[in-house]
């Protein structure tokens, strides 16, 4: 299996890391957030990895290339010209997973224990077109998914704003964790251009194909986004 990293962002809430450097070398006890993900993937039997690049870019790519990859096979999709977003940001690269049935998706200033294994064998055990990690947690927008965690729409509780592609009640409320298992399916079903976000290709297929959820509630996860977040992830991750 193969997966990619989000790793273009701007990365503004990192200020001031991110004025002279990407985000995804941000160090957490000397080892970079791309580094520490793709090691995490490695636990999990994945070692192809391709990663999308636009701020700093040359300083990924030169990272990547010092380090060997970490041990990992790396390719890079080079979004210099203008970061996509991140469904756009996958579109590009789906030519990396054309021999592949399913492939995982994540962001790069996600730190996280969650069992990827068990995640990528529910996925599979239920031949659902996506499964997102999700938990419990406090946040501005959630996933909302029917009893059965299937995805049925999405909220923003600071705007009020609602999207409801499948009606059923009820329905829970669950934050989304940055990780994804994917069926190569879905690239026949991006009809999107440009820029735009997963967020609204889960959205526009929910209705007519299954997107369920995987619970990881009690684990470690933590967003890596404020300088603040660096400090406490070297309490959580050695």
């Amino acid at each position: 299996m193969k997966a990619m990293i989000f790793a273009a962002g701007l990365g503004t809430r990192l200020k001031p890391w991110t004025d002279k450097h990407p985000k995804a070398l941000a160090l957490v006890n000397g080892k970079s957030l791309l580094q520490r993900n793709i090691e995490y993937l490695q636990l999990h039997g994945i070692n192809q990895v391709i990663i999308n690049v636009h701020h700093f870019a040359d300083q990924i790519v030169a990272a990547v290339a010092m380090n060997n990859g970490w041990g990992s096979q790396i390719e890079i999709s080079d979004e210099t010209s203008e970061v996509l977003e991140t469904g756009g940001g996958l579109k590009k690269a789906a030519w990396y997973f054309e021999q592949e049935q399913h492939f995982v998706l994540m962001n790069v200033d996600i730190l996280t224990d969650l069992n990827l294994t068990a995640m990528i064998q529910q996925h599979q055990q239920n031949q659902v077109l996506a499964t997102l990690a999700v938990t419990e947690r406090n946040t501005s927008r959630y996933f909302l998914f029917n009893e059965n965690n299937m995805l049925c729409g999405w909220k923003n509780v600071h705007t009020n704003e609602e999207k409801i592609v499948r009606q059923d009640v009820p329905l829970v409320a669950k934050a989304f964790s940055g990780v994804h298992v994917i069926d190569t399916a879905i690239f026949s079903l991006v009809h999107q251009k440009g820029k735009f976000s997963m967020v609204d290709v889960y959205l526009s297929v929910a209705n007519t194909n299954l997107i369920q959820s995987f619970d990881h509630s009690g684990g470690k996860l933590l967003d890596v986004g404020k300088p603040e977040s660096i400090a406490k992830a070297e309490q959580l991750f050695v």
